[in-house]
């Protein structure tokens, strides 16, 4: 199971104890998934779990059909909300669970008041002279809402017309449809502030049927002096620059350790920089007496080194960048930053055909690598002093009777040790399938050349970030993450099957098409689909990386595909098969 924010986590870690339950005592029935007192947003849930083969299992006295041949199951059943309880039994067997259905949005006080943790700003915030700062809060429908914050009162209007999304796991379980409001309101009154100062916290004030409550928002607003310049470095190796204040914001590209830009606003630990990204504040430091980090740039000029052509662009001042992919070109944005380029040398080494550049004004310079036919492999980017390098990785040298003599590729076998993973249901971890199929792959690919790298080969505990680090540090031909599926409480367990694959960098999506179209048609397997995905796993960019999500472990027919050992076998066999044509393929192109 990959990294998804579900409540496939439940599926994984709330279910420790029925498994050593199950494991001592072996009974016929068993219902690995929900736990007991599970709580869930979603509008059905499925019941994962097994039972003698040759006796029908009820569900709320009727009979639970499509059962595989060793009896697993996983009926969908819709959920009212609050508490709904679910009695199954087989023979004199019976397991009761109770699962309740929560609101998915914020929920009101049985008395008059605002929605828990509503009122905004939620944290501290500071904004620029001229920028916008929204008040909101979410309250019964058809009240009068307002806010007092520095002397003025602002009427806050009820924003009816904005619909509600869906998390971005709905994509996985085509879900991802708009979700028309419903429940209490959201009201919501924007300003632009002029004069530097702190505000205050706002105070909130609810009228509804000649009834009248206040309360104060946890954070303050203040307004920055435009003239007060503060300038931050990054101080972690790849400075996690997002699109707004939390993890919940997508990630841009990291910041190279040592960039340099002025802060022009905060919200909470966040960091709003110059050229518009926000970093957490534990990533930076304040550099005192420094001026407003701008720059010029001129000659650009690159060399060769084993396996790399590294391009070197000499700023005054390291400056904040974004990097875009395409299937044959790279772009390089410089922000803060004023072109003086007129001469720019780039070696002949089969990778790069040219480089391009182009001012956007008034403060930004794009360059423009243009790569011969299908060359992106990966890359590195870094600071070294104010001189910004970008390596770029050339395609690996290959045999065509064996072109996987000489690679190293690193298999990571998902989960492990504590980290159970997806259940199936007999209450088979994850975990255990997925070093099976990776042993067996680091066998296949070793007997066809490559040297193999192992994130486990055991049953041990390996970090989620850790594994990340090591493809960054042993920079493999590419690299594989192994793992089984899941679906989030909404999915329907029983009808969903298949390979699926994930990539995030543009250098690991032939890979991900490739791997993903190979299985499916060598082990006549369904298709999950493949899907462009921000992983952990996937991240990676000093080479292609992807996740391959190679089955459902809640899929009662295709967990007993997945735990054969026979199956398994020719999974890793297929697999090796595959990655050796795709290198043949790419690497010859």
């Amino acid at each position: 199971m990959a990294q998804w924010v579900w409540g496939t986590a439940a599926l994984a870690g709330l279910s420790i104890i029925s498994i050593t339950t199950l494991a001592s005592a072996q009974p016929s029935l068993q219902v690995v998934y929900p736990p007991n007192d599970h709580q869930t947003t979603a509008a059905q849930i499925f019941l994962i779990g097994t039972g003698a083969p040759d006796q029908p299992v009820l569900l709320n006295g009727e009979p639970i059909g499509d059962r595989s041949e060793l009896g697993h199951f996983a009926p969908s059943r819709p959920l009212a909300p609050g508490p709904n309880t679910f009695t199954l039994t087989q023979g004199d067997q019976t397991v009761s669970i109770t699962v309740t259905r929560v609101a998915s949005g914020p929920v009101l006080p049985e008395t008059l008041g605002f929605a828990e943790g509503s009122l905004l700003p939620g944290a501290d915030i500071a904004r620029q002279p001229g920028d916008w700062v929204c008040l909101g809060a979410v309250a019964p429908a058809n009240a009068t809402v307002t806010a007092a914050l520095a002397g003025q009162t602002y009427s806050l209007m009820p924003q009816g017309d904005r619909a509600d999304l869906p998390p971005n796991s709905a994509v996985l379980t085509d879900q991802a449809s708009p979700i028309a409001t419903a429940g209490p309101s959201r009201y919501e009154s924007c300003f632009m502030a002029e004069t530097p100062g702190d505000l205050g916290q706002p105070v909130y004030r609810l009228t509804q049927n000649g009834a009248t409550v206040t309360a104060t928002a946890p954070g303050s607003v203040s307004i920055l002096d435009a003239s007060a310049i503060v300038v931050v470095e990054v101080t972690a190796a790849a400075g996690v620059a997002r699109t707004g204040p939390s993890t919940d914001y997508s990630r841009l590209t990291p910041l190279p350790q040592g960039t340099r830009a002025r802060v022009t606003g905060r919200e909470g630990d966040w960091l709003r920089l110059d050229y518009g990204g926000w970093i957490r504040a534990s990533e930076t430091q304040t550099v005192a007496g420094a001026g407003l980090p701008r720059s010029l740039i001129r000659g650009v000029t690159s060399r060769q080194v084993p396996g790399w052509t590294e391009l070197y662009f000499p700023l005054q001042v390291p400056v904040p960048v974004s990097l875009q992919q395409d299937t044959d070109t790279f772009t390089l944005t410089l922000h803060n930053t004023v072109p003086q380029t007129d001469t720019i040398y780039v070696t002949e080494d089969g990778l790069i055909e040219r480089l391009d550049w182009n001012p956007v004004l008034p403060d930004q310079v794009q360059y423009r690598v243009n790569l011969k036919p299908d060359q992106q492999w990966g890359y590195k980017l870094r600071y070294e002093g104010t001189t910004l390098v970008l390596s770029l990785r050339q395609p690996p040298t290959v045999q065509t009777a064996q072109p996987l003599v000489g690679t190293t590729i690193l298999v990571d076998p998902g989960h492990g040790g504590d980290e159970l993973g997806a259940l199936g249901p007999n209450g088979t971890p994850e975990k255990t399938p997925n070093l099976d199929v990776s042993l067996l792959l680091q066998a296949a690919l070793e007997a066809r050349g490559a040297t193999v790298i192992m994130t486990r080969t055991d049953d041990s505990t390996v970090g989620v970030n850790d594994r990340p680090a090591q493809i960054n540090q042993i920079e493999p031909t590419l690299a594989l993450s192994i793992h089984y599926n899941a679906l989030p409480d909404s999915g329907d367990a029983l009808n969903t099957a298949g390979i699926g694959a994930f990539w995030f960098h543009t250098q690991a999506h032939s890979l991900a098409q490739f791997l993903h179209d190979h299985l499916v048609a060598e082990l006549d397997r369904p298709s999950y689909g493949v899907f462009w995905n921000n992983l952990a796993l996937t991240r990676p960019h000093v080479a292609p990386s992807v996740l391959l999500e190679l089955g459902f472990m809640i899929n009662p027919t295709e967990f007993e595909w997945i735990t054969d050992p026979q199956e398994q076998v020719r999974l890793a066999e297929a697999l090796a098969e595959g990655v050796e044509l795709w290198v043949q393929q790419t690497a010859a192109e």
